[in-house]
């Protein structure tokens, strides 16, 4: 039977602190079991998890679900346990699952549980309503800013948005982009197709973010979780490992009409249970990579040759952008003793990631052992060099960890 793998990370209601000492339980068919324990900086082992052949996830289908699902049961004294019901393991690929353990008892029950859903290719969901592209300064009531810049995070309306009721998420941008990408797409998917995907889930997020489309219509939040108005997201929901250091590599591009300023309104569709022209194919953007269409290329089969990927000149928030050069050994910079001075504060949440004496810019061993031990930390690849990707992943969880201590937002 092919198999995935899956990693359960736990917190106790944001980031800032992971649970040390968590069971995770994963109930398996005829009623067996695996029973998982967190470190100390919240993570369990990697454990290895039957799914249907990959084949499946390559190929529209109608009766066989492309990946297998798994309910989780976690606890830890002294903190409100909870289901997650619908943990989607594709064969192959590595799921990551967070967790967040409540301290206010009286918001929750040991009962109370986190349903995923079906990935929006496998399961029914409302379909997406058309919607025109507002491109320039034609939309006057939005455009505020001279020129799109990334965001620290948005807030997620968890509902339709009408829902007064429902509940608002404030969410890092790019894990909201990991986070909708892992339930919209399959991560066995050729990687340009991947790309191509998160390109227009990063345009369309960043279009309702810089025409302000939802405070100029009266709401108080930045999208919403309805398929019917924007992307399924799912607070708490799995991210695929692939997908998650896709995203962290291009989460400041998105795609422009030429001579516009806004970022282009990139909505897409199955393909197969529905095809509007003019939007992107999801499944024929993974037959266009296999014909070894770029993810550029793709983009431009659906949209014109009008359109084009263009980069965010401005991450707001950031202490400091990347310096344009990779950290390696022996650098001496203001930019290695930021790095520095960053990491020992996640080391303060995260006490494995060592702390780094003294901050004095110089890139030396004690530095080096404390990237390769944050890159482990974070999934990315173990090289102990500060790259463009590891230096804004270092700075998001910074930011993270800085605003969850603060009380600002929980984070998924």
């Amino acid at each position: 039977m092919p198999k995935g793998s899956l990693i359960v990370r736990v917190y106790a209601d944001n980031i800032a602190q992971p649970v040390y000492g968590a069971k995770v339980k994963v109930y398996m068919k005829n009623n067996q079991e695996i029973e998982l324990m967190t470190d100390r900086d919240g993570g369990t082992d990697r454990v290895e998890l039957e799914a249907p052949s990959r084949e499946y996830s390559l190929t529209p289908q109608e009766d066989v679900r492309p990946y297998s699902t798994y309910t989780l049961y976690v606890s830890r004294m002294g903190l409100v346990p909870l289901f997650v019901e619908g943990v989607e393991i594709l064969d192959g690929q590595t799921t990551i699952q967070p967790v967040f353990l409540s301290t206010k008892s009286y918001r929750y029950t040991p009962e109370d549980k986190l349903v995923i859903g079906d990935n929006t290719l496998w399961g029914m969901y409302p379909a997406h309503v058309p919607q025109k592209n507002y491109v320039n300064n034609s939309f006057n009531k939005g455009d505020v800013l001279p020129t799109p810049i990334i965001p620290e995070f948005i807030i997620v309306h968890d509902g339709l948005p009408t829902d007064s009721s429902a509940d608002n998420h404030y969410v890092l941008y790019t894990d909201y982009i990991k986070n909708v990408a892992s339930h919209e797409v399959y991560s066995t998917w050729p990687e340009e197709s991947l790309k191509a995907n998160i390109y227009c889930i990063l345009s369309y997020t960043m279009n309702r973010i810089y025409t302000e489309w939802y405070p100029s219509n009266g709401y108080d939040f930045t999208i919403t979780s309805s398929t019917q108005f924007d992307h399924k997201y799912v607070h708490g929901g799995t991210v695929y490992e692939s997908i998650s250091l896709l995203v962290d590599e291009i989460f400041m591009n998105y795609i422009k009409l030429k001579d516009s300023i806004s970022p282009f309104l990139a909505q897409y569709n199955d393909g197969i249970k529905i095809n509007h022209v003019g939007w992107l194919s999801q499944w024929g953007s993974k037959d266009l990579a296999e014909k070894g269409y770029s993810a550029e290329d793709i983009i431009k089969h659906y949209y014109g040759d009008g359109v084009g990927l263009v980069t965010a000149d401005l991450i707001a928030g950031m202490p400091n952008s990347f310096p344009g050069y990779n950290l390696t050994m022996n650098i001496k910079s203001k930019a290695v003793q930021q790095i520095q001075i960053e990491l020992n504060t996640i080391s303060s949440s995260y006490p494995i990631i060592p702390k780094i004496p003294p901050t004095n810019g110089i890139y030396e061993q004690s530095t080096r052992n404390s990237v390769e031990v944050f890159q482990k930390q974070f999934s990315l690849p173990v090289t102990g060099v500060v790259d463009f990707t590891t230096w804004y992943k270092i700075s998001l969880i910074f930011i993270g960890v800085t605003k969850a201590l603060e009380g600002v937002f929980k984070l998924s």
